[in-house]
């Protein structure tokens, strides 16, 4: 018996001793008690499996966290006297999904900020920068005097801090990609996972007698995070991550990862990958559900789950002047109180602002954001339908899939085709599954066939087979009759966009979150600008201080099956 019970204690002790590196914040496997690799440890061994045990999560540049949780969109809207009712919207519980936005409307700075930026780059290029200049003939009216603002709201100083207009959807979708790989390239090169901006420029130290170093070799094409993600982008720091996994033919998940030896002891280094935790998540438009539910910030009328009071704009009250003692009677948003009063009266202007307004400008909502009504409309991702949220999904609810996959330059390595200013070509996704091997080397070759191809007729049998999954899904479920004109022309199709929020131009009743219009996503206007968002991963809590949970069980040793 005495045996018995030694034996189990010794075989508990090691059991406790391999399951104290645990997955729960350790450096070892809990289900095979390897350890991973770790700069720290001695005794990493070729092919060691490393995990970002430390990583913690952060906002990008510019974002403010937004914890998620149920929304009944539609639900604030109300009908006014005199207007006609906004018949598109359906009411209806969902749930957003937490996730990050931007405080403030993207300024007219941070456009001209993009416009250097390409200038610069591609100074040849005078297409490239042409097609992102905002159509500042937005501001041109027949019957108005609105040349100042033509030539001056995007440039001119007094206007920096001004939200930016006359920019198409598809200018802003492009601008969220450029600030990915900007955000993510300038935070590489700080920790010196990429080649330190000092000794890109040359400034660097070039040993202890602090010689100067020379400029490091400029990239051939700026920095792209998806083409860098897929070993494509070839610029390795001092500080870039060990690279453990020396075997050859070893198994990677880039395209032939480029390692090189600039560590302290020669210790070989590679590119950051996605599970290290330093690349962020893509800048992009927020969804029409996650605006509204930004836009309304009902976080603070909350109290475990009970909503004390409803909204019907971004603050309290069912005005839209303040309440408080000091502010009392002060317009809280920049719109257009009654028909030709943008301003108010001289001596007592009511809203501080005649066209637009700074982007930091009023009080915030609950979430800390400026502006989630009036100034300028916003641009959303959804592709607009007057019954979205009849058909969407309770969950994170969008309309707008258009599924593409990064067209390959080189099947057989994963090397993906990239354009003049080394973006991944995109193309209609292949299948909405994880296809076999088998099917993936298949339509491999189909693509081969296609871009080799010269018969017209062979070319397109080719890319019909090979496309037969429908990648699409912007009119899915969408069984409405779209809206006609008197002429009997579609006004609303798969390129129509949504925009919320009001702008200087608009009546009250439109700074109402849940109302909504739409515009062709290849057209601008004075009154509409944007702001970006980030999918925040991980668990949806932003912060537990002060709340109520449950306690995590300490970690239990592995049982041990007594023989009979």
């Amino acid at each position: 018996m005495k045996k018995l019970l030694l034996y189990s204690f010794t075989c508990l002790s090691l059991a406790a001793l391999l399951s104290s590196c645990s997955s729960k914040g350790g450096n070892s496997s809990s289900k095979t008690g390897i350890p991973y690799a770790d700069r720290k440890s001695k005794n990493n061994q070729s092919g060691a499996f490393a995990v970002a045990t430390q990583y913690k999560r952060a906002p990008g540049p510019g974002l403010i966290p937004i914890e998620g949780g149920v929304l009944v969109v539609g639900g604030s809207a109300i009908e006014v006297p005199g207007v006609e009712p906004n018949i598109y919207n359906y009411k209806r519980q969902v749930t957003v999904p937490s996730f990050y936005m931007d405080e403030t409307e993207v300024s007219n700075t941070d456009w001209l900020e993009y416009l250097h930026w390409i200038r610069y780059n591609f100074p040849e290029d005078r297409e490239y920068y042409y097609n992102e200049l905002p159509d500042t003939l937005v501001w041109r009216r027949a019957l108005s005097y609105n040349e100042p603002y033509v030539d001056n709201y995007l440039r001119h100083p007094a206007y920096r801090d001004y939200p930016v207009v006359g920019v198409s959807w598809e200018q802003a979708s492009r601008y969220c990609e450029w600030r990915t790989s900007r955000a993510n390239e300038f935070i590489l090169r700080e920790k010196g996972i990429l080649t330190d901006y000092k000794t890109l420029a040359g400034n660097g130290k070039a040993n202890n007698n602090n010689a100067t170093a020379s400029a490091a070799p400029k990239p051939d094409k700026p920095f792209n995070t998806d083409t860098y993600l897929n070993g494509q982008y070839n610029d390795i720091g001092k500080n870039a991550p060990i690279d453990y996994n020396t075997k050859s033919g070893a198994a990677t998940t880039t395209a032939g990862t480029t390692t090189a030896t600039t560590g302290k002891n020669g210790q070989p280094r590679r590119n950051a990958t996605l599970e290290d935790g330093v690349i962020m998540q893509p800048y992009r438009l927020p969804t029409e559900a996650e605006w509204e539910y930004a836009a309304l910030g009902l976080i603070g009328n909350t109290e475990y789950e009970n909503i004390n009071q409803n909204k019907i704009y971004p603050w309290n009250g069912l005005g839209v002047s303040s309440a408080k003692k000091k502010t009392r009677g002060m317009i809280q948003a920049n719109f257009k109180r009654a028909p030709g009063d943008y301003m108010g009266v001289g001596g007592s202007l009511n809203d501080k602002g005649d066209l637009t307004v700074p982007v930091i400008q009023y009080t915030p909502n609950d979430f800390g954001l400026y502006n989630m009504a009036g100034n300028v409309n916003e641009w959303v991702n959804d592709v607009y339908r007057t019954g979205t949220f009849t058909d969407a999904d309770a969950f994170n609810p969008y309309r707008g899939n258009y599924f593409t996959n990064k067209k390959l330059e080189d099947s057989q390595n994963g090397k993906i085709a990239l354009d003049k200013y080394g973006n991944p070509i995109k193309e209609n996704a292949y299948s909405g599954r994880k296809q076999t091997w088998a099917e993936k080397q298949a339509q491999a070759k189909r693509a081969d066939s296609i871009s080799k191809s010269t018969d017209p007729q062979a070319t397109t049998a080719t890319a019909t087979a090979a496309t037969s999954y429908q990648a699409d899904q912007r009119g899915y479920r969408d069984n409405q009759k779209l809206l006609l004109n008197e002429e009997g022309v579609t006004l609303v199709n798969d390129k129509s966009r949504v925009y919320k929020g009001g702008s200087w131009n608009d009546m009250a009743y439109w700074l109402n979150p849940a109302t909504r219009r739409f515009m062709q996503q290849d057209e601008s206007s004075a009154e509409v600008g944007f702001r970006c968002a980030m999918t925040m991963l991980g668990a949806p809590e932003i912060s537990t201080a002060g709340k109520r949970s449950f306690k995590n069980p300490p970690q239990k040793p592995y049982r041990v099956s007594r023989g009979k």
